[in-house]
């Protein structure tokens, strides 16, 4: 242990949620009290942010709310030109980056609460209320996204404070900016439903916020983006959001709006513009022969390498980069890997098989199963055409870019199986199973640390938001909707072919057929959750399957497809005293409650489901 660093068993981090797992990995590291206590702090504040808005007013006077200019950096020193406008835009970008980077991150959450995946330390969905975040971060994520939101209200608020000479300068920093806004509030109403409409910036304190419909979030951030895309440029830098994401989010929020003409218009101007398909093998490991092109596809070196024509939208995140300018790291290998490396693997002698530190740490990573992976994701899903997972022509599923049980080896040198496939009746208990092992996407996960002497836990990388597998398929569910299944098939075939699957035939063709197809080639990268309930309101909507809106909290086609086929609820796996269990409310995650206290002079609803619901009013359902 170095100096001036604490000790702490890291053997499983089971408690206080992301902020002690990632104190303890850093601990791990051999890092210093005070650089820990740095690197955590940002977490620890992150849910004070949208309750100060609301607090402001308690214990202040006017003349303490009233905005004075202290130093170079204040907004009216920082916002009078262009640079200053750049510069916001800067923030927003590393905002977008926050779902994707560290411990318990938003992508995290939302795999962790879907068909594909489940939160092995919180399987009992009973114990998200709006008052606790055990483990996760459903209630910190309500008020980081709005943190986000106000970044950019700040630039829409201001961007007329100043004289432009060059208006495509003005309207091209406005309308990123609408782009910024609009994604968040799209990631809200599919995560929290109804939720209120901040569009400026707030400069005095506001205790009387209202909840919108999200409809009418909707037809704002639709608007929004109408106008955003005639202004963002048709080439971008990595990181800067182009034409094409714009375009891409748009058909998103066509087919959220049940405009499905207008979704297929938007996402065919995508697949006509710069932007085509990976055939060929590329980037960094283009000339193993060992690898495929989906593992090139997946290599985070790659997601912005000129020669990838597919990105539509990937962050930025190096390792080489300043300190305030990169993350803590992906956390792939830490949150959907198993802990296979914990004592609870035993061997045939009921002894430790596995020992961290030995052969496949680096390559299978600290695992904690924080996503679970469902057997349906592992295995089921791949048995189509005829084949089945363990000879499937499919390349998402081929033997080398997966890690399956019998690759697992006993690493531990005085085990007498050292160097045998691991054995699952031999597990400690026959529950741990779904925490220790069961079968890795290795080409998705594997992300090796670029500092040789960290824990592996998935390093700084780049990561996909938009590329243009998903625009195929955004195109195909429209047609879908249109009941153009001729259409749909096409589009589902393009990114079937270049995985060398076997074709979908029109007859096929029907909304579970196409979130499968989205769980083949997006996982990890869509927020799985929000896609599922972006269909099941559209389903409500449409009043189709026997869904509607009037009884959306009671039954909704997310509910229906994650006891179809996340069988840990059916079976009601249990894991250390939690025994998973959900209803069709928890669709929707909690508003958190000190969100809705604090507003003393207005009214923000509570989910259906959750304590507080019964005080409910209508929503708003126009925005000024």
């Amino acid at each position: 242990m170095k100096p001036n660093s604490i000790h702490i068993n890291i053997q499983e981090d089971r408690q206080h949620g992301a902020i002690l797992p990632q104190a303890k990995l850093l601990a791990a590291e051999g890092q210093s009290l005070k650089k820990i206590f740095v690197r955590i702090k940002p977490m620890i504040k992150f849910r004070m942010v949208f309750a100060l808005s609301l607090l402001l007013v308690s214990s202040c006077s006017k003349k303490w709310l009233e905005p004075e200019p202290l130093s170079f950096f204040s907004p009216e020193n920082v916002y009078v030109s262009k640079a200053g406008f750049e510069s916001l835009l800067v923030t927003m970008r590393k905002d977008l980056k926050n779902e994707n980077t560290g411990a318990m991150n938003y992508l995290v959450m939302d795999n962790a609460s879907s068909d594909l995946g489940s939160p092995w330390s919180q399987l009992d969905f009973y114990k998200l209320t709006p008052n606790t975040d055990v483990y996760y971060r459903f209630l910190a994520m309500f008020d980081a996204v709005y943190a986000s939101i106000k970044n950019a209200n700040v630039l829409i608020s201001r961007i007329d404070n100043i004289e432009w000479e060059n208006e495509s300068d003005r309207n091209g920093l406005l309308a990123e900016a609408y782009w910024h806004r609009a994604y968040w509030y799209y990631r809200l109403i599919n995560a929290y439903g109804d939720v209120p409409f901040v569009g400026e910036e707030l400069t005095d304190a506001k205790l009387d916020f209202y909840t919108h419909s999200r409809w009418a979030i909707l037809d704002k951030i639709q608007s929004d983006l109408e106008f955003a895309v005639q202004w963002l440029p048709e080439r971008a830098a990595p990181g800067v959001i182009s034409r094409g994401a714009g375009n891409h989010l748009l058909a998103k929020v066509y087919l959220a709006n049940l405009q499905f003409d207008k979704a297929i218009a938007a996402a065919t101007s995508v697949i006509n513009g710069p932007y085509a398909l990976m055939t060929s093998r590329f980037g960094v490991s283009a000339n193993d022969p060992s690898r495929n092109l989906i593992w090139d596809l997946h290599r985070p070196k790659n997601f912005n390498n000129a020669q990838n024509t597919e990105t539509i939208l990937a962050t930025v995140d190096r390792f080489e980069a300043p300190p305030g300018a990169k993350s803590a790291g992906l956390f792939t290998m830490r949150m959907y890997n198993p802990a296979w490396f914990q004592n609870i693997v035993r061997d045939s002698e009921g002894k430790v098989g596995m020992v961290a530190g030995g052969p496949m740490y680096d390559s299978l990573g600290r695992g904690n199963a924080n996503v679970r992976l469902s057997p349906f994701y592992q295995y089921d899903l791949w048995n189509d055409g005829g084949h089945t997972w363990n000879n499937t022509t499919d390349l998402r599923r081929s033997d080398i870019n997966w890690v399956d049980l019998h690759e697992i080896l006993y690493n531990n040198p005085a085990s007498v199986d050292y160097g045998k496939p691991v054995n699952k009746a031999f597990l400690q208990t026959p529950q741990d199973s779904i925490y220790a092992l069961y079968a890795i996407p290795h080409y998705i996960m594997y992300v090796p640390m670029d500092d040789p002497m960290a824990v592996p836990v998935g390093g700084n990388g780049d990561w996909y938001v938009f590329r243009l597998a998903e625009t195929y398929l955004l195109r195909a569910e429209a047609y879908y909707w249109k009941n153009n299944a001729f259409e749909a098939a096409r589009d589902i075939n393009m990114v079937r072919a270049r995985a060398q699957a076997s074709p979908i035939a029109e007859a096929d063709v029907d909304i579970d057929a196409i979130m499968d197809e989205r769980a083949r080639e997006l996982f990890a990268e869509e927020p799985r959750h929000g896609e599922l309930v972006r269909v099941s309101y559209i389903l409500a909507k449409l009043g189709q399957g026997g869904y509607s809106l009037t009884n959306f909290s009671e039954k909704n086609y997310y509910y229906d497809r994650v006891m179809k086929y996340n069988i840990l609820y059916t079976q009601k796996v249990e894991r250390l005293g939690n025994i998973a269990n959900i209803a069709p409310f928890h669709a929707l995650w909690p508003i958190p409650s000190e969100i809705i206290l604090a507003n003393t002079l207005g009214v923000i609803n509570q989910n259906i489901g959750y304590d507080g619901a019964g005080k409910n009013v209508p929503p708003l359902t126009t925005i000024d």
